[in-house]
């Protein structure tokens, strides 16, 4: 296995890595309360998920 020769310089390692950035995730709005959920996830607020009821939600 090939090993480097010569150690790599801190801004090449950084030049490599410009990259490596977390995306913002997209918000959607429920159908039914209109809050702000991430897509294809049930609303944590009312429980409903494509206009159907799935979960009952306390409080």
């Amino acid at each position: 296995m090939g090993l480097p020769k010569r150690r790599h310089s801190q801004t090449r390692g950084r030049k490599r890595r410009t990259h490596y950035k977390v995306a913002k995730p997209s918000i959607a709005v429920c159908t039914n309360c209109g809050n702000p959920v991430l897509p294809h996830r049930v609303c944590g607020i009312c429980g409903y998920y494509k206009g159907q009821k799935v979960l009952d939600v306390k409080g």
